[in-house]
């Protein structure tokens, strides 16, 4: 993708929501290799996947030839941005934001390329915040900004309607971001911040600044927030929000997460996170149209998505737990890797003496599964061939149970139909 191809790409998938003048960007992107930044609040030690946007936003900047900046906030996470929220956020401890902050960082040098010819930057606004002092930045900067800018933003004015009301902290937030894009720009020549749409206000708060403290024209971009069809924001789960750190989110449940996205939904988040092509898209989209049940979109997203932040072992672990829960081989697993395929499906304590001496026979095994009723019901569905331990096939209602049919260290699946589960935990 050349420089002058970005804006064509970023439209097509539907990226771009507001740009303070595409003409003029247009035009500087096609006079040669810019520096454009993106702000990231250190409010965890992990992105999410809401931050795919904007790391796939600079990843597209510096796949079309220009140089990304990925700057975290170790300042401005000091105090919170205001934007979007109904109250102010808990203060983080500087040693809570120090480990948010590394954390962060290295998971974007999985994303960006920091050696390459457009290398990306990473930087922290504490670095050049932490000498200012108060006095100093109101005399330079504050004289520079106007306050009745700042009423007129909505995310400000939002939060002054609001029951929870702006601190003077909070309200100081876009003074702290404006001034990123003049340091950025003074000592990086950076004129383009880019951004969700929910930073629009603290994007033109910056761009106005640069203008009156430095002459200099800058340009702003943003892309639409990743939500679901019907307005809810995505990445969000019962269990809380979808992490990129496999440790947060494993990689089968981040998989499972990709696979099971609304047809509604699916396409969009193919346009914004991936790097698929427009033809594969095309061909993905009629797929959902014509023939949904068979979720081929879904499948591709989740693969992508897997592949590209898990890497392949990732997602290989992902698809065979996967083949798991859909009467796959189980073969050699850990306590912890059923606990995550199985997360879902109920469980049940027995003790592990059962398993001992001629073992624990099958019908009060699937009994205390809960999967059956009685004894009677357990005989029949085994007659029936209705009937799995650790997805085989159990032809005997005399068949005994021992250590041996252990799936892992505690753990024995249970299966009666094609989908119905439960799990033994043996202690």
């Amino acid at each position: 993708m050349s420089q002058t191809d970005l804006l064509a790409e970023l439209s097509w998938r539907g990226l771009i929501h507001q740009c303070t003048d595409q003409t003029g960007l247009a035009e500087l992107l096609a006079s040669g290799p810019q520096t454009v930044y993106i702000g990231f609040d250190p409010t965890a030690s992990s992105l999410h996947v809401g931050s795919m946007m904007q790391l796939m936003m600079l990843r597209r900047f510096q796949k079309a030839g220009h140089r990304p900046v990925a700057l975290v906030g170790g300042a401005t996470g000091m105090i919170g941005d205001p934007s979007g929220k109904s109250e102010e956020r808990n203060l983080l401890s500087s040693e809570q934001l120090q480990a948010n902050v590394d954390g962060v960082a290295a998971q974007m040098r999985q994303f960006l390329d920091f050696d390459g010819e457009h290398a990306a930057v990473l930087l922290n606004n504490f670095d050049w915040m932490q000498s200012y002092s108060y006095l100093d930045f109101l005399r330079d900067v504050g004289k520079s900004f106007p306050v009745g800018a700042m009423l007129g933003k909505e995310s400000v004015r939002a939060r002054l309607e609001s029951e929870a009301g702006l601190s003077y902290t909070e309200f100081s937030y876009m003074l702290l971001q404006a001034f990123d894009f003049v340091q950025l720009c003074k000592t990086y020549g950076c004129r383009i911040q880019a951004g969700g749409s929910d930073q629009w206000g603290n994007i033109t708060a910056g761009i106005d600044l640069a203008r009156r403290m430095l002459g200099e024209q800058v340009f702003g971009i943003t892309a639409p927030l990743l939500t679901t069809s019907d307005g809810r924001k995505m990445g969000k789960t019962e269990s809380g929000a979808v992490w990129l750190d496999a440790k947060r989110t494993s990689p089968y449940q981040f998989y499972q997460y990709w696979r099971n996205v609304d047809d509604a939904d699916v396409m969009r988040c193919i346009a914004y996170l991936t790097e698929i092509d427009h033809e594969e898209y095309q061909a993905l989209a009629d797929a959902t149209e014509n023939d949904p049940g068979r979720r081929t979109a879904q499948n591709r997203l989740a693969e992508w998505m897997t592949d590209f932040v898990h890497g392949a072992d990732g997602l290989n672990a992902a698809t065979r737990a996967s083949r798991i829960l859909f009467g796959g081989e189980v073969g050699v697993q850990t306590d912890e890797s059923l606990s995550e395929i199985f997360a879902d499906v109920p469980s049940s304590q027995a003790d592990k003496s059962l398993l001992e001496g001629e073992g624990y026979w099958i019908v009060d095994a699937l009994q205390a599964s809960g999967l059956v009723s009685s004894g009677g019901e357990a005989r029949r569905a085994i007659k029936d061939g209705g009937v799995y331990v650790n997805n085989e096939r159990v032809t005997d209602d005399q068949c005994r149970l021992t250590a041996e049919n252990l799936a892992s260290e505690t753990v024995m699946i249970f299966r009666k139909g094609k989908r119905n589960y439960s799990l033994l935990r043996f202690a």
